[in-house]
Parts: structure tokens; sequence; C-alpha cells
């Protein structure tokens, strides 16, 4: 098998270092690794199959020989530096949000829509997390009835603002554990502990914010579905990793539960985890504690949507992932996989 020079951009932080795992775990044809991050981190050491690779510092100049860049830095550097790898030569797999909404970057969920990839001029986005953990089981449910319509709260964890937010949260944790004073907030608009912040991004005219919009906005591009409605309500809560979501589907055909779980069963990436009767609750329904540091969507509470007027054509379910395994850094890693 070809091997390929591979780069990560932002490859100190929590998504870039899932990365190098990621690549590590599933046998990626690796020939040489480079690991690129801020000027502060240069010369520092990571580990990538029992060798210590040193981090140089991200320059135009340091995507010279890449074939493939995995992006997991903020969108200014993003913007600022991704370009100068596809002059390079390189493809790129970015995290950030920089080229998401770009008519001409492909947006890929592999398990939805892996064709998109033979379009790209350069750079494939890594959709938003939020929306990777939906859509993931959206998109066998869809494929039954068709969706028109999403209602989606997310309850997400403290992972989903990188090493600084789960820091944050751990030490809050630990302040409470001493009876000292919580540090001030720094990664998030207010304490986590304890708490729920009802606001991640900022916000629009119409009282949504950034985050809120992404799932309307991407979904409609990864699934081609131009007309696809969304409410969503994004919500921090104070769990380390894996986002939680409650996701109330509209479909335009009739959908039995008999087939939604058939559906779910059989998708790739999914897990269902769906029996009111088991005598564990690790086994009743899906939870962040389980599914933290795996790649799979859980998915459960599967049942009718009993507000809606057309009974049968509405399903509700809660699912769980890893916001930075599945939610960023496996799902770069499977993009990659369809480019060799």
């Amino acid at each position: 098998m070809k091997e390929y020079t591979v780069a990560i951009l932002g490859a100190t932080g929590a998504v870039g270092t899932q990365m190098l795992a990621c690549l590590e775990e599933q046998e990626f044809p690796v020939g040489k690794i480079k690991l690129l991050a801020s000027a502060r981190s240069a010369g520092k050491t990571l580990s990538f199959r029992g060798e210590e690779v040193v981090i140089e510092e991200a320059t135009p100049a340091a995507f010279e020989g890449c074939d493939i860049v995995l992006g997991a830095a903020d969108d200014a550097i993003a913007k600022q530096l991704l370009p100068a790898a596809v002059e390079a030569g390189a493809t790129v797999v970015d995290n950030s949000h920089a080229f998401r909404m770009d008519p001409e970057v492909p947006l890929v969920i592999p398990e939805i829509n892996a064709d998109d990839v033979s379009w790209h001029k350069g750079i494939i986005s890594n959709p938003n997390c939020a929306t990777i953990i939906a859509l993931v089981p959206t998109w066998p449910l869809h494929k039954v009835a068709g969706v028109k319509r999403m209602i989606v709260s997310t309850y997400q964890a403290a992972s989903g603002a990188g090493a600084p937010g789960m820091a944050e949260l751990e030490a809050q944790i630990a302040a409470m554990g001493r009876e000292e004073a919580i540090p001030e907030p720094k990664a998030f608009a207010a304490q986590l502990v304890s708490n729920l912040i009802p606001q991640i991004g900022g916000f629009d005219d119409e009282g949504y914010t950034s985050e809120e919009m992404k799932l309307q906005n991407e979904g409609r591009k990864i699934m081609h579905l131009p007309e696809l409605a969304v409410c969503c309500t994004c919500v921090r809560v104070p769990v380390l990793r894996s986002h939680s979501e409650s996701v109330t589907l509209e479909f335009e055909g009739d959908i039995t539960l008999e087939e939604a779980r058939e559906a779910l069963a059989g998708a790739p990436g999914v897990k269902l985890v769906d029996d009111r009767g088991a005598e564990s609750a690790h086994d009743r329904f899906p939870m962040p504690i389980d599914t933290s540091d795996q790649d799979l969507i859980w998915v459960g509470r599967l049942r009718r949507d009993i507000s809606n007027p057309e009974a049968a054509r509405g399903i509700t379910f809660w699912c769980c992932g890893d916001q930075i395994r599945k939610g960023a850094a496996t799902n770069a890693v499977q993009i990659a996989k369809l480019l060799v």
C-alpha cells in the first residue's frame, strides 16, 4: 500500500492529539507524520507509533511535501494557512468552520455523503460536532421515509470548547470538592459545574446562536436537502466529553417504530441501545459516560412523536456520541481514508 506524508495543523489541541491517535488506531498508511502548532509548542514532542515526533511551527513552508493535511486549528488559523497547504499540493481535511459553507468545498460525513469527496478542489470540510452526532442516525431514517423537519436540543460537553474547556470544568469540580471558591470562568460565559449554559456562539437577529444554525445549514448541504427545516437549541452541560441530543423528526412518508429500529440497527456508525426493560440503565439508553472514547453514535429512547397530528410521520430519539472522536477527529480520519 502506498504511504502518505500526513500533517496535523493544531496538533497539540484536544482534536489534534485525537487525530494523531486515530491515525495510529486505524492503521492509516502514514509514511511520514508532521505535527504543526504554534511557535510556543515548536520543539516539544508527541508520540506516534512508539516514536517521539518533534512539533514544528505552523508556517506556509511547513506544508511542503505533504500529501494530506488534517486541520484542527481555529477558523482564523485555518483561513490563514490551509490555502498554502493546497498550493503546496496537499489535500486538506479541515475541522474548523472556515470553509464548511463554501459551495466549492465538500462537507462530508462518510456514512452519508462519501461521494461528495470526489468533487473537492483541495479542501474538504469536517462538519460541526453536534451536526455529525445528529445526522448519522437521522440519515438511515431519512432513507426510509424522507425527513423534512428536525426539532433538536443538544446537551454539549465541555470538550466542545477544546482542551481549555475540559480543563476549566475539571478545575471547577476540584474547587467544589475542596470547598473553595470556583475559579472565574474563561472558556465559558458562566460557571459550568452545577450549571447549564443555554448559549453556544453568538446570537442572530432571530435569537438563535451560531451553533444552533449550523445544524440546519450544514444538514441541508450534507444530506442534499435544501429545504430541510430545523429548530435547534444548544446547551452546554457539565459533562467532560460526549455530546447528547434529543431529536424529533418529521417525515414526508409513514414510518413505523419497527422500521425505524430496523434501519438504525443496521446503519453504519450507529449502535442501537433501546431496551426499556433492561436491568441496567447502561443497557436501557445511551449516556455520555458510556459513549466517551469510542466512535459510534448510540441511539435510544426511540418513540412516536405523539404531538404530531400525522402520528405515523413523527419519530423522537435520544443519541450520544464522543465529540472529540466521531464529532471531530475520527470523522476527519475517515474522510482521509476515502482519499486513499
